[in-house]
């Protein structure tokens, strides 16, 4: 069997979390978690990095930092993980959903102008497949309506957009850590905090409301409740796990370049034969393959390619249903404009095995399995 995802490991993992052990640390902003964080922060030049138990997490964080208030709206797409909605609806946010680009999945830029109102705080883009979203149309939509902008950028680990990483464009960006993410510790994630006027109130928030981080810097005498807040620290045997990864960063994103370059080469006769659409990358984005995905014609064509290749050994699975479209998404969310592209082109998706040390004839054997399923 070729599984869809194999989490990622290194070799040092272990190593690491033997350490953390013996350092007698294993909660939470331990030497691991503190040597992650400052890894992010040099190789993205975020102003903050803060590491979280999920992305999930990262996202309600920056919804309680900018300050979203029940009856406020929040502007996404539909297609996406549940988690870049629920930060904000448990705020009491309305979330609007607007159409996507069917070129990258990614929300349309163009429309999201339509779905502001006076109640509307925030933009939420989400980064699909680790390629960037129109960034600079929506930074500019957000200056001129005086919004914020949060990344969804789960996906988007060492991506970046006209040389920017990924999460660091908006005011606040969202990584996650995931198993099936490019790195990984299981369940985690990691807020970047791009105004230092933020960074205060974050480490309060992350630490259960709590001065805790100013009084281990020895900037207090005692610490005590200051604020509303949760515990959104990783556990230091997590964060071990990260750090082994993180100091092979580079080659586990060429192991996955290497994959989705073999993917894109070797479907290309497919699609150039008008079988099955690729994955497209805008010019001023360099992605992370972070995932290798084919549109074939529709659902039912989708449904039997999946099944074919589940009866051939090979893991491939669709991805989102769109948000607007579950019970909770109609309960706690509105599409705004019309859904062109989000529905139609969510039922054509289908990922292919892609994970950090997948083989080259394990590739070969995918290519060939599609190439004969469209031959029959």
């Amino acid at each position: 069997m070729i599984n869809f995802n194999v989490p990622p490991h290194v070799g040092d993992e272990e190593k690491y979390i033997a350490e953390a052990i013996g350092n007698h640390k294993i909660c939470g902003d331990g030497p691991f978690c503190k040597r992650c964080a400052k890894w992010f922060e040099d190789t993205t030049g975020t102003e903050k990095a803060l590491l979280t138990t999920s992305c999930t997490h990262a996202t309600e964080m920056a919804a309680i930092l900018a300050d979203i208030q029940p009856g406020d709206e929040v502007i996404m797409p539909s297609y996406t993980f549940v988690s870049t909605a629920d930060a904000f609806v448990l705020r009491g946010a309305r979330v609007k959903f607007v159409d996507i680009r069917p070129d990258t999945m990614n929300i349309d830029e163009t429309l999201i102008e339509d779905a502001i109102t006076k109640k509307t705080r925030a933009i939420v883009p989400v980064h699909y497949a680790g390629v960037s979203c129109e960034m600079d149309t929506i930074m500019d939509i957000a200056r001129r309506h005086n919004l914020l902008v949060i990344e969804d950028a789960a996906q988007g680990v060492m991506s970046t957009y006209k040389g920017k990483a990924l999460g660091t464009i908006g005011d606040f960006g969202c990584y996650s850590f995931h198993e099936t993410k490019n790195y990984s510790m299981g369940e985690g994630g990691l807020l970047l905090i791009k105004n230092p006027d933020y960074i205060d109130r974050a480490e309060i928030v992350r630490e259960k409301g709590t001065n805790r981080s100013k009084f281990f810097r020895g900037q207090i005498d005692k610490y005590t409740w200051v604020d509303a807040g949760s515990s959104y620290l990783p556990s230091e045997l997590n964060a071990a796990y990260l750090w082994a990864q993180l100091e092979k960063a580079q080659e586990i994103y060429d192991d996955r370049m290497n994959s989705w370059n073999q993917y894109y080469e070797m479907l290309k006769p497919l699609a150039e034969a008008g079988y099955i659409e690729l994955p497209y990358v805008p010019e001023e984005c360099i992605h992370n393959a972070h995932m290798f995905y084919i549109k074939a014609k529709d659902l039912e064509e989708r449904t039997k390619l999946i099944e074919y290749l589940k009866n051939h050994g090979v893991g491939a699975v669709f991805h989102y249903i769109p948000l607007h479209s579950a019970p909770a998404g109609r309960k706690f969310g509105q599409f705004v404009g019309q859904d062109k592209y989000t529905t139609k082109e969510s039922e054509r998706l289908m990922r292919l095995p892609m994970y950090y040390g997948l083989k080259e004839n394990e590739i070969d054997k995918v290519i060939e399995l599609i190439s004969a399923f469209y031959q029959n």
